[in-house]
């Protein structure tokens, strides 16, 4: 059983910044990646970005390349998200979620990958 726990959203201006963090704990594998997911009210959940665990290799969804850095801190088992430069439509819950036994050939981008779900955390942006 893995738990995670998201936290660092809250209400911004538009323009703004913030970092969200995922802390994992339990029973966890050296071959794992984390990820980040949105999900806007009425919408699917929608890949933000990935890392993967042994090597530090990093992916993004089209959407936010260029605002959003994912990043990760072995030692305390947590993956950051800084956002900048935040837009209204930016809105959302955000989720992370580990793939505890990640293999090259799976696509970190698509939600079935993963096995364990952060509450998420809310970011609302206002213009």
């Amino acid at each position: 059983q893995v738990q995670l726990v998201e936290s660092g959203g809250g209400l911004v201006q538009a323009g703004g910044s913030l970092r969200l963090s995922c802390a994992a704990s339990g029973r966890m594998f050296s071959n794992y990646a984390m990820g980040w997911f949105r999900q806007a009210p009425g919408k699917e959940r929608d890949f933000v970005a990935a890392i993967t665990w042994s090597s530090g290799s990093t992916t993004y969804g089209d959407s936010v390349k260029g605002r959003f850095t994912i990043s990760a801190d072995k030692a305390k088992n947590t993956v950051y998200l800084q956002i900048n430069n935040l837009k209204p439509e930016d809105t959302a819950v955000y989720y992370c979620a580990v793939n505890l036994n990640y293999r090259p050939y799976e696509s970190l981008a698509a939600r079935d990958e993963y096995d364990y779900w952060g509450q998420g955390t809310q970011v609302t942006v206002s213009s």
